[in-house]
């Protein structure tokens, strides 16, 4: 059975590049947040797919996606929800938002203000949201994939940090290489549609109940105490360097070690090696780390500081 579902996640690349012209690496990380439970923050130019990949997913995973266009004028309720009055019961009734899905896509999401922003944080760690004083569970799965552009900062909101360090990964997505580009533009030529998936081919291989069987085997997946122990090494290093104003947090540290026993079972492993680790310790923690002012002039990064610390810390034998 493992090995099986283990195919199953591999078809589910096949199925998703029918659509989508590279992004492996965003592929993986998207199933990689599914199996850990948590959420996605896609980050590249306008242009290169990030709906398309989230829209494709979860086709592939016969998964339910609603899309939310943040704007400046999105209000709370119309993201969680909200009561409205119907005449002939003579009460209010709630109507669900575009939250109570499995796959969210908050596209566009820096640029709606912090009040709109801070309503998903319930929804990110709850699973529920609260409307009126009443709690109401979200549908499992439940993941947020949120993109924002890095290049546009007129009217956008930067996230706050208490956000931001509820996404399990932050996925930058390059611009394609020339045969990528090629190949996209020749599928076009031929006819592709991206708004029509079906007919680009692209076909559910795997169900919602075979995820949360993926989800329970990823929690068998070992940890040995000095694999930990790099993790919070990691995690600490990063708090101590020169550079950075505020360091990983024992959350991240934790969202590590999730992260990192998913992409173990994915490689076909029943534990985590310090190379699990190492593999997902930038998409992990790089929006974790807040640089001081001095060093974003002088043009460092989060991860020009991630790859210093993996350099430094001692890797466990």
């Amino acid at each position: 059975m493992t090995i099986e579902l283990r195919n199953a996640f591999s078809q589910v690349r096949t199925e998703v590049g029918k659509a989508v012209v590279g992004q492996d690496g965003a592929v993986t990380g998207l199933l990689i947040a599914l199996l850990s439970g948590g959420h996605v923050l896609l980050e590249g130019v306008p242009g290169v797919a990030k709906t398309l990949l989230v829209r494709s997913l979860s086709h592939a995973l016969s998964l339910d996606t609603k899309r939310v266009q943040f704007t400046p004028d999105l209000m709370p309720g119309d993201v969680t929800g909200s009561l409205v009055y119907d005449a002939k019961a003579g009460e209010f009734d709630f109507r669900a938002g575009p939250v109570f899905t499995n796959i969210m896509l908050a596209d566009e999401i820096n640029r709606t203000p912090p009040k709109t922003q801070s309503a998903l944080l319930e929804a990110m760690e709850e699973r529920q949201v609260s409307v009126d004083g009443v709690s109401r569970l979200l549908p499992v799965p439940f993941m947020v994939a949120a993109t924002q552009n890095p290049i546009e900062y007129e009217g956008t909101y930067s996230l706050p940090e208490a956000q931001l360090d509820r996404f399990l990964l932050k996925l930058v997505l390059d611009l394609p290489e020339r045969s990528e580009e090629v190949e996209v533009l020749r599928r076009h030529a031929h006819g592709f549609n991206p708004r029509d998936l079906a007919a680009a081919g692209v076909r559910p291989v795997l169900s919602a109940g075979q995820l949360a069987e993926a989800q329970a085997l990823v929690g068998r997946v070992v940890a040995a105490p000095d694999v930990i122990g790099y993790a919070v090494d990691l995690a600490r290093a990063s708090r101590s360097s020169p550079s950075v104003r505020l360091g990983v947090s024992p959350r991240g540290s934790t969202a590590l070690l999730a992260a990192s026993r998913a992409w173990a079972w994915l490689n076909g492993s029943d534990g985590v090696t310090p190379d699990h680790i190492q593999a997902m310790a930038l998409p992990v923690l790089r929006h974790r780390i807040q640089l001081r002012p001095e060093a974003e002039l002088e043009g460092v990064s989060a991860d020009t500081i991630l790859r210093s610390i993996l350099q430094q810390v001692q890797v466990p034998i």
